[in-house]
């Protein structure tokens, strides 16, 4: 089978390369010459544009977009529109506001388009092997292809999450959740590195990650990246909100569900903005260890 990737970044190479190890045909396009030379290297054909990606299939089509929510992924499938046609399916796996979704799935419904809104988690190193997939859209669509979600998930790790709008509903919350354990590490950590004791904070963050209620994939990560840099010296406290959090407490309110947890920790990631303290150094480590998402270097 052949699958156009659009985005070839962080997660869309990752994700090509997942795709291209289980045996599936992957055509990649980005806009930058860089980014296809690195996928090139890869071993993965690339194009420079839309209608040249749309003509190089022979048989079923499959546009899979990990793309920049906002206006980089709107600009990109309003092109693509253009060129689909009835039997086209649309994989939207960026982190997109859902009520989007919905309308975009609507807009594709007109030319008999599947479009299938797709929550991403695991961060570059599941795109690369073991992802976690949350699938909302037209359900025939989606057990049409099923098979292609469980070859690039982990075991267990994909679910239909019903119609359009869900699976970017689901990884809305997820990331709202997300925020709020991270930040809840980071004061952690922050009282630990605050003692008087003196602590090995890998030390405890290995420990913690064997056998303890909050043993987690994070934790790992905290263990890593103190291994690296014991005292995140080269950090500064600036963790960047991107709008997943904003979006959770935003809906949060609109259908009168208290998230209290989640809403003070996207304000502490404001906060970082104007200050510089240990807890958020904490956080702008455990984004850089899952995420690859850059880190403001202390001068």
């Amino acid at each position: 089978m052949e699958i156009g990737i659009i985005g070839l970044g962080k997660m869309g190479l990752n994700l090509a390369l997942n795709l291209k190890d289980d045996q599936y045909q992957v055509i990649g396009l980005d806009i930058s010459e860089q980014a296809r030379l690195a996928a090139k290297k890869e071993g993965i054909t690339t194009v420079d544009s839309i209608s040249a990606l749309t003509q190089v299939f022979t048989g079923k089509r499959i546009f899979w977009l990990m793309l920049p929510a906002g206006v980089p992924t709107e600009n990109v499938l309003m092109e693509l529109y253009q060129f689909v046609e009835s039997g086209d399916i649309i994989i939207e796996g960026g982190n997109t506001n859902y009520k989007d979704s919905i309308r975009r799935a609507a807009l594709f419904k007109e030319k008999a388009v599947a479009f299938l809104d797709c929550g991403t988690s695991g961060g570059i190193s599941g795109a690369r092997n073991e992802a976690c997939l949350m699938i909302g859209g037209e359900e025939a669509a989606f057990r049409e292809i099923e098979y292609v979600f469980k070859d690039i998930a982990t075991e267990n790790g994909y679910v239909y999450a019903g119609p359009s709008g869900s699976g970017h509903f689901l990884k809305m919350v997820h990331n709202g959740i997300e925020y709020g354990m991270m930040q809840a590490i980071g004061e952690g950590f922050q009282l630990i590195e605050q003692s008087d004791y003196g602590f090995d904070l890998a030390a405890v963050a290995k420990v913690w990650n064997h056998g303890s209620v909050i043993r987690s994939w994070l934790m790992e990560i905290a263990e890593s990246q103190f291994s690296n840099s014991p005292r995140l010296a080269e950090y500064r406290g600036i963790v960047a909100a991107s709008g997943e959090a904003k979006w959770t407490v935003e809906t949060a309110l609109e259908m009168n569900v208290a998230v209290p947890t989640i809403a003070m920790s996207l304000f502490m990631r404001n906060i970082s903005q104007e200050e510089d303290n240990f807890s958020a150094k904490v956080v702008a480590a455990l984004r850089n260890g899952f995420g690859g998402h850059e880190i403001v270097v202390k001068d």
